[in-house]
């Protein structure tokens, strides 16, 4: 059991790393892996029994909420910041470029909701 317990330490610890990473790099950083990619890779690596799955799947629940929780207040002030840098960006831009940058920021948009990132 113990062992157990280090070893969802190491993987619940490198999602969170993950996350965090992925934060920083923005939309181009790989997808995190999912709780259903987490949860089947883990069973069968680890032979784990109906019971363990289960347990698993709560603490990757409670993991994950507890990771929403604690970047939640940050999410307000990251966009304030994006929104800042895109109308500097737009400032230093032409009449004629500014139109062409709406429209990668769009798709910059839509790739960061398509991976669920803020």
């Amino acid at each position: 059991m113990v062992i157990l317990v280090f070893i969802l330490g190491i993987v619940i610890g490198g999602v969170g790393v993950h996350v965090c990473d992925k934060r920083q790099a923005g939309p181009r950083a790989l997808t995190k892996p999912s709780r259903d990619d987490v949860i089947q890779q883990m069973t069968r690596e680890l032979d784990l029994n109906a019971d363990q799955v289960q347990q698993l799947s709560s603490i990757i629940d409670d993991t994950r909420a507890r990771w929403r929780a604690l970047y939640a207040p940050l999410d307000a002030q990251h966009e304030v910041i994006r929104q800042q840098s895109r109308d500097r960006i737009r400032a230093i831009l032409t009449a004629e470029q500014r139109p062409k940058f709406d429209n990668f920021m769009q798709r910059v948009d839509a790739e960061r909701k398509r991976h669920g990132d803020n």
